[in-house]
């Protein structure tokens, strides 16, 4: 455990499953208050929050579609009224389509930037707000490694996550000076219930493809984004960390 976190106040988007999940439980862990942000899926949110308490650590909720920036600065009214401030903001919250650039329509495309890149936009521009006051806190922005280098039937996907990786780089620098870290993690295959889709025969193939033969743990990103956020990680800011197995 990182001492300097607890009580720390943190904001995780799409925090109802997956990465989100694995990120709000561990920051929990390190003695840090959560928000747990959702959008749709309440029970997702209440099952981290259960597991959050089982383990000791303190948490909410908070509903919120992090693409409209009424309802993110609602959220945000909302944690400085409970807490009266905010350390940390995560944004992982976001979408994918998955199919041949030719097909993508219109709507695919506003969808997946109001998730993906919006949604990190409206969050960090209403956390800077009060973070720079105080002079400290910590943004990490969850891209992909497609947001690296880019993958066919993923062209949206990819740019979305491309454009959060010159964000991270971009605010980074511009806050420094304020003493606000921003970076980000570019996570290879993870094992959450997104994956789940792939056939045995899939799952092989694609391990396949990753050196190290197998998928990532959500706990291999969540570990690194309180590393990240903690005063151990003090030098570090406008970095993409890629945790991928070695496949790119």
């Amino acid at each position: 455990m990182f001492e300097d976190l607890i009580g720390k106040i943190a904001i995780v988007t799409g925090a109802s499953r997956g990465i989100g999940r694995g990120i709000a439980v561990e920051m929990a862990k390190s003695g840090i208050e959560v928000v747990i942000n959702y959008k749709e899926d309440e029970q997702g949110a209440l099952k981290t929050l259960h597991i959050i308490k089982r383990n000791g650590g303190t948490a909410c909720i908070c509903k919120c579609d992090i693409s409209s920036y009424n309802q993110v600065k609602e959220m945000f009214k909302f944690v400085i009224n409970k807490f009266g401030k905010i350390d940390f903001l995560v944004n992982n919250g976001g979408i994918s389509k998955v199919g041949l650039f030719m097909d993508m329509t219109e709507e695919d495309y506003n969808e997946v930037m109001d998730n993906d890149f919006r949604g990190v936009f409206n969050c960090s521009s209403l956390a800077v707000k009060y973070m720079i006051p105080k002079k400290s806190g910590s943004i990490i922005n969850i891209s992909s490694m497609w947001g690296n280098v880019g993958a066919s039937c993923e062209v949206l996907y990819s740019s979305a996550k491309g454009a959060v990786n010159s964000f991270t780089k971009a605010l980074g620098k511009e806050l420094a000076p304020s003493g606000i870290r921003v970076n980000a993690i570019s996570p290879g295959v993870i094992d959450t219930d997104m994956n789940k889709c792939f056939s045995k025969d899939e799952r092989a193939d694609l391990e396949n493809e990753i050196p190290m033969g197998k998928f990532g743990e959500a706990s291999d990103i969540a570990k690194m984004v309180v590393f990240l956020i903690s005063k151990e990680a003090a030098y570090i800011t406008s970095q993409i960390i890629t945790i991928d197995g070695g496949m790119i």
